[in-house]
């Protein structure tokens, strides 16, 4: 499943994972990071709708780039924070819809 507007939708828009001791705060590095799912395999990655906001520094963490503590030791943690925190911000960027929400 890709979606170019939940990809696009997180530029310029804060970090979702605010890794403790890794997170630069600056929106303008923010990227859609695909997060591990069922849905990806070897040099395949995981459907548009199984990801989260992230600046670049986060995204190099979750991606595996940068080794980090923290980021292992609570990493599903992590990963749905940074997950809800984005579905949250679709919605209400109007980019996900959902029926019968007030």
């Amino acid at each position: 499943m890709k979606s170019k507007k939940l990809t696009d939708a997180a530029r310029g828009q804060d970090c979702t994972f605010n890794i403790v001791g890794v997170c630069n705060y600056d929106p303008e590095t923010t990227v859609f990071c695909h997060l591990p799912d069922e849905s990806n395999g070897f040099g395949k990655k995981s459907d548009d709708i199984s990801g989260a906001d992230g600046c670049s520094a986060c995204h190099d963490v979750v991606d595996g780039r940068v080794q980090n503590a923290e980021y292992e030791n609570h990493k599903d943690w992590y990963d749905f924070r940074a997950f809800r925190r984005t579905l949250v911000r679709r919605i209400y960027q109007g980019v996900i819809t959902v029926k019968g929400l007030k």
